[in-house]
């Protein structure tokens, strides 16, 4: 007994001091660390930096305003949209916004060159027009039709917790579907909706991949600081570019805390089958919401249909036929051990990225430690600042001793663990908050300690919080490029990297197949992990 004890405590105290060593080494160190070279190193001052590049902030603060406020308004659609829907029909539509979270973030552009590029099927096929797509106007369409699918699944999640006898009470006293949206849900959701805002204006802002490749002579700071390290190989000035990125981000994640907290307000929650259908289709919102939503949708239905039909179709004499030619071209780009390669980072990035995450939030809720709240805290430092950012303080920290990692397969795998970290404890929390005390308890009473807690209560009590942790990280890599771009040494490279390099090189039937096969490989490996879930859960409730 003695002996189990001294297991039990030794197994507690090594799995809190690594993860808290962890934490530490691989997401403080590194943001430390260019921030420390950068201001007081390179022998450029930092305000005269801002007054060489006021063009370029004013161009990243235009943009990511107009993005903000267009996707906004596209989200609040999708999301009203919803409370006028049956429920079968409100599944399709949700269905389709999740499933569009497993492209490449860069798939929007590629699709917009598709369809309206110098030789797009609609423009130039169709219209017979010459249209110069690049440009602002193409970077804020693009981030706008990118951002909506994430921010609407937040805000349908958000508006479930309304109270369903405000709305009921409402239209008892014979309120218009118009006034209950202006009166209840609206105000309900305005915590939810200053939350999407702020995350779109700071994801505007951190997005490199659609200025550079549909801005065309249009630069923002995001793009410029990818071309100063890459065209250039100026790191110093890439990270004072990125610098510069952080710093309405950090402003931008206090707002969002200070929203994220009247959030935890909303408590009551409501049935999936009770939300929708309370409130009749008529008024200016439901002829609003359906226009705008019916856009939305058919823009996506055209973004993913011209990338699929690009990767098995060759234009011959101006008419387009079916062809293996683009996957044949992708041969000479990709192979099996990209795609081997790709697969293998995505599954250990989000095992592990998980694990962490869930032992963090264990120490946080469970054992109550207020240095692992510390911790968490630290881990959202690569969820609110550019993913660039990240990677160049990788770049910084680990290219000289004490742990030189640079050009090793190691430094992305580690990059990839710890970027998952910021939502996977976010997710973590939520699913840990719903454990009874008791079963612990229980646990403390029979003898039991730390071992026995996490193999007979919290991992199996936590099983599809865990396997839907996984889900996010795996796909999150596998369409990941902002923060492992400076890092993969070549010879190594991922499928999203091959991807957006022959996207830059003009090759876009082989960027389609790659976005495709992306795409299969996430819904494939989705519907594995939710089936050996299912097993999983079937054999314990038979057992029970």
């Amino acid at each position: 007994m003695r002996t189990q004890r001294a297991t039990n405590r030794l197994a507690y105290s090594i799995t809190y001091l690594a993860i808290l060593i962890a934490i530490l080494v691989f997401i403080f160190y590194p943001y430390a660390a260019i921030l420390t070279q950068a201001l007081t190193k390179g022998g450029t001052n930092y305000l005269l930096f801002i007054q060489h590049n006021l063009t370029l902030l004013w161009h990243s603060l235009f943009v990511a305003i107009l993005t903000t406020v267009l996707s906004l308004i596209t989200t609040l659609a999708l999301t009203i949209l919803q409370l006028f829907l049956k429920h079968h029909w409100r599944q399709v539509l949700r269905l389709i916004l999740l499933v569009t979270m497993v492209a490449p973030p860069f798939v929007t552009s590629l699709a917009y060159i598709n369809l309206f590029g110098r030789r797009g099927l609609i423009t130039y096929g169709l219209l017979h027009l010459t249209f110069n797509p690049y440009g602002p106007q193409g970077i804020i369409l693009m981030q706008t039709v990118s951002f909506s699918s994430l921010n609407a699944l937040l805000l349908i999640s958000i508006i479930q917790k309304v109270d369903p006898g405000l709305i009921n009470s409402a239209r008892s006293l014979g309120a218009t579907p118009t006034r209950i949206l202006l009166d209840i849900i609206l105000p309900a959701i305005k915590p939810g909706i200053m939350v999407v805002a702020l995350v779109s204006f700071i994801r505007s802002l951190a997005d490199f991949q659609t200025p550079t490749i549909i801005g065309g002579s249009y630069q923002v700071l995001s793009s410029a600081g990818y071309y100063a390290m890459i065209s250039l190989g100026n790191l110093h000035l890439a990270a004072l570019i990125n610098i510069t990125l952080a710093i309405p981000a950090v402003i931008g994640f206090f707002i969002y805390i200070h929203y994220n907290r009247s959030l935890t307000m909303l408590q009551h929650g409501l049935a999936d089958n009770q939300m929708m259908s309370i409130l009749p289709k008529s008024g200016a919102f439901w002829h609003c919401s359906l226009s705008v939503s019916i856009l939305f949708y058919l823009v996506l239905i055209l973004q993913y249909g011209s990338i699929f039909i690009n990767a098995i179709t060759e234009r011959q004499l101006g008419h387009y036929h079916l062809s293996l030619q683009p996957l044949r071209q992708t041969a000479f780009f990709i192979s099996p051990e990209i795609i081997g390669r790709t697969i293998a980072y995505s599954i250990v990035a989000g095992f592990i990225g998980s694990l962490i995450s869930f032992l963090i939030v264990y120490y946080h809720q469970v054992r109550h430690s207020h240095l692992m709240k510390l911790v968490e805290m630290v881990g959202t430092l690569p969820y609110i600042l550019p993913g660039t950012f990240f990677g160049l303080g990788y770049l910084y920290a680990f290219s000289e001793k004490p742990l030189v990692m640079t050009g090793t397969s190691a430094i992305v795998i580690i990059n990839l663990i710890f970027k998952q970290v910021a939502f996977a404890t976010k997710a973590a929390n939520a699913v840990v908050s719903q454990l009874p005390t008791t079963y612990f308890k229980i646990i403390h009473d029979l003898g039991g300690a730390t071992i026995a807690e996490w193999q007979d209560v919290f991992f199996p009590l936590t099983r599809r919080g865990f396997a839907l942790t996984f889900l996010n990280g795996f796909i999150s890599t596998m369409t990941t490029i902002g923060s492992i771009i400076f890092l993969v040494h070549p010879g190594q490279e991922l499928l999203t990297l091959v991807m957006f390099d022959v996207v830059q090189q003009n090759e876009y039937q082989v960027a389609s197949v790659i976005a495709c096969l992306i795409i299969l490989i996430c819904l494939a490996v989705a519907g594995i992990v939710m089936t050996m879930v299912w097993f999983a859960e079937r054999k314990h409730s038979h057992v029970l």
